[in-house]
């Protein structure tokens, strides 16, 4: 029992200890780690402890508080560290690479932490690769077809040389969408699409927004395709914008909307029917779209979110002729054309939109 507490406080003052990186999960950066993994040598959270669980031959997990620690497991903790383990197994993550945080899917938490222990992906071995190259791939990919009825096997290729990416279907002798990368986006969607792996891909074209929804079997290789589409984008923005400096470049890789959800909206004279509707907001277009169905490939419309100074306003109340049947909360959209009213599920639901238009209204 000695042992046993003089160990469990070393190990907590190991956690702590500054310059170690110890104190933040080693895999997404979660505060206050209270497992480690001490056949790699670091500190993690939960949520990570889990998927490393799942990988005995690399790594085995203990509890910094509920399991006994003995003394060459505390020392060899002292010898590594989160630190250490960054500067080992991360030494070359290109930059194009999502890094995903705590609050990402699961599929993108666990191909990370595989990347970096179980493949080595980005040990400090040869080169980097080029995001010309690494965004070029082509392979199969299960499609969400016509109707939303089910899922089609597309044969998906996409050229970062080319600048474009395509998708073919079985009938067809060309493709069936030619795919700028200019414009295309990728996000994982996993509840929405009801897949684990679900992926969607969007994209403009006439002037449209069209959504591709997709996914693959594996967790690798569906990872794998959404970070040659980051590589891609990298390469094309590199190309495009080379002044602009990294940090401002890569938020620009990827985005996902930074709210959807249901709200009932009516048309433009606020005296037709409130009808539901999936709202997307996509904060760096500036756009909130809707949709009749949340897998529909086109937005039935969307409204443009300009700033404050160009009268732009989100109110929690109605516009003045407007009268409301059911006692819902409510939000006007002020724009300089026009007002939008949207009824809200609950008063949380109503705060969230309010809070997330009013970020988009207040950015520069």
């Amino acid at each position: 029992p000695m042992d046993y507490d003089r160990n469990k406080a070393l190990l907590l003052e190991l956690q702590r200890a500054a310059g170690t990186g110890n104190d933040r999960c080693a895999d997404c950066g979660d505060p206050d780690p209270q497992w480690a993994s001490y056949k790699i040598g670091i500190f993690i959270c939960l949520n990570c402890s889990g998927i490393h669980r799942n990988l005995p031959e690399i790594s085995r997990v203990k509890s910094l508080r509920l399991d006994f620690w003995e003394s060459n497991l505390i020392e060899f903790m002292r010898n590594h560290g989160n630190l250490w383990a960054k500067a080992k197994y991360e030494a070359k993550v290109p930059p194009y690479y999502y890094i995903p945080k705590s609050h990402d899917c699961m599929v993108l938490r666990q191909q990370w932490i595989r990347a970096k222990y179980e493949r080595g992906e980005f040990l400090d071995t040869g080169a980097c690769q080029d995001p010309c190259s690494a965004g070029s791939r082509e392979g199969c990919l299960w499609k969400l077809g016509k109707g939303r009825r089910q899922f089609q096997k597309r044969q998906f290729l996409l050229s970062a040389r080319e600048g474009v990416m395509k998708y073919y279907s079985k009938e067809s002798k060309g493709p069936k969408a030619v795919i700028s990368i200019e414009t295309l986006n990728a996000m994982f969607q996993v509840e929405k699409i009801g897949h684990s792996h679900g992926l969607q891909i969007t994209y403009i074209t006439d002037g449209q927004t069209r959504n591709l929804f997709v996914y693959h079997e594996s967790g690798k290789e569906i990872v794998d395709w959404f970070n040659a589409i980051r590589a891609a984008r990298y390469h094309y923005l590199r190309t495009t914008f080379p002044n602009v400096s990294e940090p401002e470049l890569i938020p620009r890789i990827t985005r996902n909307f930074v709210k959807e959800g249901y709200m009932e909206k009516t048309g433009p004279k606020q005296k037709e029917a409130f009808k539901v509707r999936w709202f997307c907001l996509d904060s760096q277009e500036r756009n909130l779209m809707y949709f009749k169905n949340p897998l529909d490939a086109f937005a039935q419309g969307q409204v443009f979110i300009g700033r404050r100074d160009e009268g732009y306003e989100v109110r929690d109340d109605l516009p003045q002729k407007v009268w409301v049947k059911k006692k819902k909360p409510v939000i006007t959209l002020v724009t300089p054309v026009r007002e939008f009213v949207f009824i809200c599920e609950n008063d949380r639901k109503q705060r969230e939109w309010m809070d997330a238009l009013n970020r988009v209204i207040t950015q520069p």
